[in-house]
């Protein structure tokens, strides 16, 4: 959106930003357009607060700073003394709900008067106030708000060329929108624009190319590919403008996450929460790399995000959390109503997987661990398979079942329940994955966890583990120190588990 308002802006001289540019070709094109029309650019993605006070506050904290850019038209004889004081109040910010809500409308309309031209409308982000509204409890007082504001300012305004609203949520079926009807939306399942607002493949090569990095394709692709907008395969701009600006100060550098700054990440915590038993197995084939079959409802609003699972995976499609699985990776044909969705990439599964892993972090805390921890330090190796099968039927899996899963859910299960907890410390000959202490009372408990590839394999596994302790004196140096010293090895075959005591 910044890259449109540099584009149309009338107060700007940007045509050195796109010298050189595929755009400097189409000369009609730019003598038209290029820095001809008055623009007011809004952003609406700092309106955010846990009730609807702070929230109001800061959107008329935002609209004082798009007067500040707009002080220019106090000057202006042109325009009514009534609109200078509703600009006014607005940029005091002593506005009236009233005059917030006809902002749009008055300063549009202030603009056409001193260019005596029309006004583009870039506004970006119109949602975000209504999304977090819906997540604190006060989305019918913001839903008014932005209604208001958003029918005047584009229903029968004619101060406006023309504008462009970009959001998570269709704006055609939107509830803020039901007085304007002159929408034409382009979604990520529409064909019309969709490798404008990504980089596809050709620019990606090209973009590596110019900076000397044509050895990074590969692990640039599996970070930030992997979006399958309308008939396009795209790369997320926002990583890879991160990424090469990165290269070039550090030629070494490898890709990181950068979307994961931007954002909390309450959807997908809060759909996880939400998990049933049929929702966790989704997740984790997903989280493993498969994909999964769903209803896809575009025509959400915020209130009733959380009414159903189909309106919890559409909103994960629709902000970027999954995408649609290209048609060669699906194993059958599917019905038009029906999409298949899958993580688009590294970035997205480390999100992903790190709330995750929150989530049990917080939820294990919660859990009746007693009857486990009982089991640990009466050296009850059949109670203790028992409770630690109870747990992890409750948990979701990632990373497909490996051994650094069942070690973190290990650690997990004892954090924050009064004891120290060690993870792959040095210990006698080796490193050992887990060890539990309990000061109080002068013991210790080492665990040596393996994942088993197959069901009949968990007795030998379990077994290998103990040897393992054994063999490598992991508990040899606690034997001086604590009065009792307790070792479990562990065998894993996806949520089943079986322990043993040395």
């Amino acid at each position: 959106m910044s890259m449109l308002a540099d584009f149309f802006d009338i107060r700007r001289e940007n045509r050195g930003y796109f010298s050189g540019l595929e755009i400097e070709q189409h000369k009609g094109l730019c003598k038209d357009w290029m820095n001809q029309y008055p623009v007011l650019f809004l952003s609406l993605k700092d309106v955010d607060g846990t009730n609807f006070n702070n929230a109001f506050e800061l959107l008329k904290f935002v609209l004082a700073q798009c007067c500040e850019n707009h002080d220019y038209l106090l000057e202006s004889n042109k325009i009514s003394e009534q609109h200078k004081n509703l600009f006014n109040s607005v940029r005091n910010r002593t506005a009236s709900v009233t005059d917030v809500q006809g902002f749009i409308l008055v300063l549009t309309n202030m603009m056409q008067v001193f260019y005596n031209k029309s006004v583009i409308l870039l506004l970006d982000e119109y949602d975000v106030p209504l999304a977090k509204a819906s997540s604190n409890g006060y989305y019918k007082e913001m839903l008014e708000i932005i209604k208001v504001m958003m029918s005047t300012a584009l229903k029968d305004n004619p101060a406006i060329k023309f504008a462009i609203v970009t959001g998570c949520l269709r704006i055609a079926k939107e509830s803020i929108f039901t007085g304007t009807n002159n929408f034409v939306s382009d979604t990520i399942t529409s064909s019309g624009l969709n490798e404008f607002f990504g980089f596809t493949q050709k620019e990606v090569n090209g973009m590596l190319a110019d900076v000397d990095a044509e050895g990074k394709a590969d692990e640039v692709k599996k970070w930030y590919d992997g979006y399958h907008f309308g008939d396009y395969d795209v790369y997320c701009p926002w990583d890879m403008m991160n990424y090469l600006r990165d290269i070039q100060r550090h030629p070494t550098a490898s890709p990181v996450g950068y979307w994961k700054n931007t954002s909390d990440n309450a959807i997908i915590r809060s759909f996880i929460d939400y998990a049933g038993s049929n929702i966790t197995e989704k997740i984790e084939t997903l989280l493993s790399g498969g994909y999964i079959i769903q209803h896809i409802n575009e025509n959400l609003t915020y209130d009733y995000l959380h009414s159903s699972e189909e309106n919890l995976w559409s909103i994960l499609y629709l902000t970027g959390y999954l995408t649609r699985a290209r048609e060669e990776a699906v194993k059958k044909e599917l019905p038009e109503d029906l999409t298949a969705l899958m993580i688009p990439n590294k970035e997205i599964r480390e999100i992903f997987e790190t709330t995750v892993k929150k989530w049990f972090s917080d939820h294990a805390r919660e859990w009746n661990r007693e009857k486990l921890f009982e089991a640990v330090w009466n050296g009850d190796s059949e109670k203790l398979t028992a409770e630690m099968t109870r747990l992890l039927r409750r948990t979701i899996s990632y990373h497909d079942y490996r051994e650094d899963f069942y070690q973190a859910f290990l650690a997990g299960i004892f954090t924050g329940a009064g004891y120290r907890v060690e993870s792959n410390r040095e210990h006698g000959e080796g490193r050992s994955d887990i060890v539990i202490y309990d000061m109080p009372h002068g013991r210790v408990a080492v665990f040596e966890v393996k994942y088993s590839l197959q069901l009949q394999d968990m007795e030998k596994d379990c077994d290998r583990a103990l040897s393992q302790i054994k063999e490598r004196f992991y508990a040899k140096e606690f034997e001086n120190d604590y009065d009792e010293v307790w070792c479990y090895g562990i065998s894993f075959f996806r949520k089943r588990c079986l322990v043993k005591k040395k």
